[in-house]
């Protein structure tokens, strides 16, 4: 198959191009919202509209300013180091979930304190919605031809225009699959249930790191890093590994506390 190629410029304002890439962020941030607004008028779970919305922009400011500042540190310091002014080019790709997901932790920090919240209880409120970001995300890799896979003899296999003439696993779009629609799916509809304090929270730690982690075995590893670990481990697998830890730490911890929340 050849890689459909598109425009990574969704349209021009004045003189000033919108990327597609950007504007994935920007589904992502608002189909957030569209669902958590609905988890609210299923069951308040003792969050208001308005809390909401300060919850969507703290999570916005962390995963914007963390998942930049954490592809410059785990993926490609020595570049941005050399001319730091790239780091402002988010719209050209370079975002790491990682990163991402630690700035959406301290903007959610620091949203439990000023709401006199429980960290938990927030972070399992907003988890069922980060798989729509994820996934949109992914999708805007796949418009940036970035982030392809290995070589295949799939007949779905692609052939990127700047990846050589043989065809490769589509891995963006086994992203989009596993990490937002199917981690959306369980997610939601785990969720739809009381569950014990950080079981949400831990399912997705869960969830996320093992399909990342399997993803990544049908992924190019990033050229500047390659393999890092027993010439088959991946910088993303191992920044995922944490991640699954924590995820059977956290779903044994609720479940032996057994304080469930709505």
């Amino acid at each position: 198959m050849q890689y459909p190629d598109i425009d990574p410029v969704a349209f021009h304002v004045f003189s000033w191009p919108v990327h597609w890439y950007g504007l994935m962020y920007l589904v992502g941030f608002m189909g957030a919202w569209a669902v958590l607004s609905l988890r609210i008028r299923s069951s308040s779970r003792g969050f208001t509209q308005e809390q909401l919305s300060d919850l969507i922009f703290y999570a916005a400011i962390g995963a914007i300013i963390g998942g930049r500042m954490g592809y410059v540190l785990f993926y490609d310091w020595d570049k941005f180091a050399a001319s730091p002014i790239l780091i402002l080019q988010t719209w050209k790709g370079g975002m790491s979930f990682h990163g991402g997901l630690l700035g959406v932790l301290v903007g959610m920090l620091w949203c439990a304190f000023s709401m006199k919240k429980s960290f938990l209880a927030i972070v399992d409120f907003i988890a069922p919605a980060v798989p729509i970001g994820l996934g949109a995300g992914r999708i805007g890799n796949f418009i940036n031809g970035e982030l392809w896979g290995k070589v295949t003899d799939a007949s779905w296999g692609m052939v990127f225009p700047v990846a050589g003439p043989l065809p490769r696993h589509p891995s963006q779009l086994y992203e989009f699959a596993l990490e937002g629609v199917l981690m959306f799916i369980i997610l939601w509809l785990y969720s739809r249930q009381p569950r014990p304090l950080g079981a949400v929270s831990g399912l997705f730690a869960l969830c996320y790191g093992i399909f990342r982690f399997g993803v990544e075995f049908y992924r190019v590893p990033d050229p500047q890093l390659g393999y890092i670990a027993f010439g088959w481990l991946t910088q993303g697998q191992l920044l995922t590994i944490p991640l699954i830890i924590a995820g059977l730490l956290l779903l044994g911890f609720a479940y032996c506390r057994k304080e469930v929340q709505a």
